[in-house]
This record gives C-alpha cells, structure tokens and sequence, in this order.
C-alpha cells in the first residue's frame, strides 16, 4: 500500500526550500511503520539492486528501518516535492558505523545514502537540483564539514552523478556487503561549487 500525499502535511520537517519551477521541497523522518509500503515498493525493484534489498521481505525492510530509527547515529528521510513521496534518504557517523573503518573518519563527517523513488513524472534537472538541496541541508548540521559517500564501485550511474556534483572520488574499499567507491565533498568545495555556479 503506498501512502497518499496528504500523509505527509503533519510530519515534521528538517528541511524546506522552495524550488523554483517545481515548487515546495521537505526533507521529513521516515516513520517505519507508516512508510513501509512505500519504501518496500522501492528498495525491492530491479533497479534499486544496488541498495541491496531486492530479495527482502516486507518484515526484513520493517526489522532494517526499525532498528535505523532506533539508532541516534542513522536517520531515515523522505524527500517530499508538493506532497509527492520521490526520494529516500539515509544519513549516518561514518565514526559509528563499518565505514568509518575503511578510511580515516572525522567526527565531521556525515554519510549518506539516496535511492530515488521510480519517475512517475518528468523532471528536467531532478537528480543534481536535489543533490544540492540535500548537501544544503547535511551542511545545516552543527559541526558537519564533508560528506561521506560510498556506493557500489559497479554502480556507473551513482559515480557520474557524483563527479556531477563535484565530489572527489577517493580510494575503492572492501566493505562486508560491497567493494565500494568512497567519495567526499567538503563544505568549503560546495560553497565554490554554488559561488561558480551563480557567476
């Protein structure tokens, strides 16, 4: 069961930006118990194979995003544009989490994760106008100076989107799950990034 649009009008919301041409962004926590129809939907699709759930079971999905919401370190989101559900997102402590292993962490450092929900509406731009508006709200955090991203190093897709947006890819790593690519974006690249863009 997917969940209607006017669910979302009384959740919290950690980050709003209006968007010209498309209209109100909100970054809301993910309620697991509420939300599992939705995300179940998407993390089980062929084309999220890289999120590593396509052979989960409703109960496996729940289990995963309830112990996430149970953390202080983990935190779940949906991306809301003028009501409609598009995007999942995930931000974590690299310090505090098997990451943080594989390279040197920093408390400064925040993780994240994005899988984007199935188009059911063209938007011209969508991918790199939401990753701006994520990394605006990860660099809202207290003390938060690089973003942290490791996809699947086979996932061509995730790693020119990530070039797109002026991250820094680093060295490949072995983690449990995956043989993933690390990627950073500073706070002070992003500002350079925005400054070059609006000359």
């Amino acid at each position: 069961m997917t969940i209607t649009a006017q669910d979302f009008s009384v959740r919290t919301t950690v980050y709003t930006e209006e968007l010209e041409g498309w209209g109100s962004l909100r970054i809301v926590p993910l309620i697991p118990s509420e939300d599992i129809g939705l995300v179940f939907e998407w993390v089980t699709q062929p084309r999220a194979k890289f999120w590593g759930m396509t052979e989960h079971t409703r109960e496996d999905v729940l289990g995963i995003y309830e112990f996430l919401d149970s953390l202080d370190t983990h935190h779940a989101f949906l991306v809301i544009l003028d009501g409609e559900a598009l995007a999942l997102f995930q931000t974590y402590e690299p310090l505090h989490d098997p990451v943080g292993e594989a390279y040197p962490a920093r408390e400064e450092d925040i993780g994240m994760h994005l899988l984007l929900a199935p188009a059911t509406r063209p938007i011209p731009h969508f991918t790199p106008r939401l990753a701006t508006s994520l990394i605006k709200y990860m660099f809202s955090l207290p003390g938060k100076d690089r973003i942290v991203v490791e996809p699947d190093s086979r996932n061509a897709k995730a790693l020119r989107r990530l070039e797109a947006t002026c991250f820094e890819l680093g060295p490949i790593v072995q983690l449990a799950e995956k043989e993933a690519q690390l990627g950073f974006l500073t706070r002070s690249g992003f500002d350079e990034v925005q400054e070059r863009s609006a000359r």
